[in-house]
């Protein structure tokens, strides 16, 4: 059975970092609106945060996708389960995600979008699992770093479990499930 471990990024220090990451999108995207696109389900609550620290005119829109199927290590397929609703031709679309562990999804996702030839195209990420990259992927905007561990929290989840929790926590092997 799964547990829940330690606290690896606290609620207070996400928020902070959140702020700082709304002021410098919003510094680089000045003079231009912007069509951010959130990935459904485990980005919801980061691209909700995220929206209120731009302080430039922008659109939102979501990408349902699915790459883990259940459990803890991914399916290695890609299910889209929602598109996009606004057009994306001509515009500037940041892409914000939870996390990018092996790349295959980030890496599918802007070949879905640059196909639709947006004017810009920019990813920002809340985590950054590094020890597990399969594919080379341009990551523009990093909220941390984690080590290479399953987490939850802060709409990460495990098997839908997990998304409420504020802060980032690792998931443990253990023998006791601990809310």
């Amino acid at each position: 059975m799964m547990r829940l471990g330690e606290v690896l990024i606290p609620a207070d220090r996400i928020a902070r970092r959140v702020a700082e990451l709304g002021a410098r999108i919003s510094e680089d995207y000045r003079g231009r609106e912007l069509l951010l696109v959130g990935v459904l389900k485990g980005a919801f609550v980061f691209t909700a945060d995220l929206v209120r620290a731009v302080t430039i005119p922008l659109e939102i829109d979501f990408l349902g996708v699915a790459s883990y199927g259940g459990g803890t290590a991914p399916s290695g397929e890609l299910k889209v389960f929602k598109d996009l609703n606004r057009p994306v031709a001509g515009r500037d679309v940041l892409l914000v995600d939870d996390i990018v562990d092996t790349g295959r999804t980030t890496e599918a996702l802007v070949r879905l979008l640059e196909v639709r030839r947006p004017r810009s195209l920019r990813v920002c990420a809340l985590l950054d699992k590094q020890a597990r990259r399969e594919r080379t992927v341009r990551l523009d905007y990093v909220g941390f770093a984690v080590p290479d561990r399953f987490v939850v929290g802060y709409g990460l989840d495990l098997d839908e479990a997990f998304r409420n929790l504020p802060e980032i926590r690792a998931v443990d092997a253990g023998d006791t499930a601990a809310p």
